[in-house]
Formats: C-alpha cells, sequence, structure tokens
C-alpha cells in the first residue's frame, strides 16, 4: 500500500470517528446534554462524570431526594431501601453489579431486609440510550438487562454501531427490533431519566457514578463510589438494627 492510499484510508477512518461524535454530541443536545470543557453536564445543572474512587466514601445527606420507581428488586415493604445511581457506561457500576449485588442479593434482598432501586444516572449518550431501552423491559426481565448490559459494556461502549448491540440484546430477553428501536427514541422516557438525574445532582449534590443513598426508618447515608461488600455491610446492619 503506498503512501497515498494510506493517508486516503486514515482521512475516511478519522471522517467516521468526527460523524460518529457528531452525530452522538447532536443526540445529547436534543436531549438537554451538552458537552463543557470535555465533560458531560445536563443543561443548567452541575457536571458529572465516573467516579474513579471504587473505595466508596460515605456521608450523611438530608432527607430530600425520592422518586417513584417503576423497577424494584426485593420485597417492596423491605425496612432499608438502597438507591443507586448507577450508569451502564461506568465501570466501578459493572463491578458492583456483577460482584457486589449478586451477594447483597443472596443476604439481603432475597431474605426481605432489603430493597433496591436502580436510579438512572447516564453519563453518556449510550449509556442513556441503553438506560431508555432497559426501561422497555417487563419488570421480571429489567435487572437481567442491566446484568447482561454491564457484562458487556466493553464490547458496546467501544462500538460504532451501539444501537444494532442494543436492538440484539432485546431480542435475547424478547422484546422486537421495532419496538426496542421506538423505545430508545421515546422523549418521554428520556424526560424520566434527565428527572431523576437532575435531582440527584441538585438535592444529594451527585457528580459522579456510582453513588449509594441508603435509607432506613430512622435515617439515611450516601456512599461515593463502590463499597466493598462487608463496608456495605456494616451500613446495612446498621439500619436493619433501628428497625428491630
Amino acid at each position: 500500500m503506498n503512501f497515498e492510499n494510506i493517508v486516503k484510508k486514515l482521512s475516511r477512518s478519522l471522517a467516521i470517528i468526527f460523524i460518529f461524535v457528531m452525530a452522538d454530541s447532536l443526540y445529547l443536545s436534543a436531549k438537554g446534554f451538552n458537552w463543557v470543557d470535555g465533560r458531560l453536564i445536563l443543561v443548567n445543572s452541575a457536571e458529572a462524570s465516573p467516579i474513579n474512587d471504587a473505595n466508596g466514601q460515605n456521608d450523611t445527606t438530608p432527607n430530600l431526594f425520592d422518586m417513584n420507581p417503576q423497577y424494584v428488586l426485593g420485597d417492596k415493604n423491605a425496612p432499608v431501601t438502597i438507591y443507586e445511581f448507577s450508569s451502564l457506561g461506568c465501570s466501578h457500576c459493572a463491578s458492583f453489579h456483577l460482584n457486589t449485588l449478586p451477594k447483597l442479593k443472596k443476604d439481603y434482598i432475597d431474605t426481605g431486609k432489603v430493597k433496591l432501586i436502580f436510579a438512572d444516572f447516564p453519563i453518556d449518550a449510550k449509556s442513556m440510550k441503553g438506560a431508555m431501552l432497559a426501561r422497555c423491559m417487563p419488570e421480571d426481565k429489567y435487572f437481567d438487562f442491566l446484568n447482561l448490559m454491564f457484562k458487556k459494556q466493553l464490547s458496546w461502549s467501544l462500538s460504532f454501531k451501539t444501537e444494532k448491540i442494543f436492538i440484539s440484546y432485546a431480542e435475547l430477553e424478547g422484546l422486537d427490533a421495532a419496538k426496542a428501536k421506538a423505545c430508545m427514541e421515546n422523549d418521554d422516557v428520556a424526560k424520566e431519566i434527565m428527572a431523576i438525574r437532575q435531582d440527584g445532582m441538585e438535592k444529594l449534590k451527585i457528580q459522579g457514578t456510582p453513588v449509594f443513598l441508603i435509607r432506613g426508618s430512622q435515617g439515611e447515608e450516601m456512599i461515593h463510589g463502590a463499597p466493598d461488600y462487608e463496608s456495605l455491610q456494616q451500613i446495612i446492619n446498621k439500619y436493619l438494627d433501628v428497625n428491630k
């Protein structure tokens, strides 16, 4: 391959990347997001990004946040609630779902002590589309679909055909391609997701993912970053003891 052909091939590749980035930016802008100083933010809100500290730091917070969840993992009457502010494109969020959540589910969720609510906090356009698609899943498949998205995170996050990949995942769960595509274009669903994200940023000062709001009858606290399971247990047990 001579130098001229190499330059032409490189130019085509750069053009494709440019078009993809521009399309991504236009999509985000239409949904209310803007890029500022290299970071994705919701218009008129503070900046948000993945949290790099995976160890988890906790603090108390006033009782301001609430949401009417479409899906709940566990008994809806469980005494302790965990709100998980998470993005499907966040690697620490994936680690929590794939490594920590199964233990939490076995020890606390399946035993009726804790319920978990997934609070969408997308940090990029692909995560936003994935979150929108997940909300079209039947109740009994929602969290399974989230797990699938986290397991395949590297594949779809690096792809230029993310929407096509998402549709293939939806079809595995019994959702036809046309409906899956419509889900990712539903502005009402997008507004619901952005409203949750906005509330998290304004009321809880969340600036990245993951963040966990743990709430019992006597109080609540937040963990920034993905905690190890033992630390999470200590906090949960504290609120369970209050409820005895």
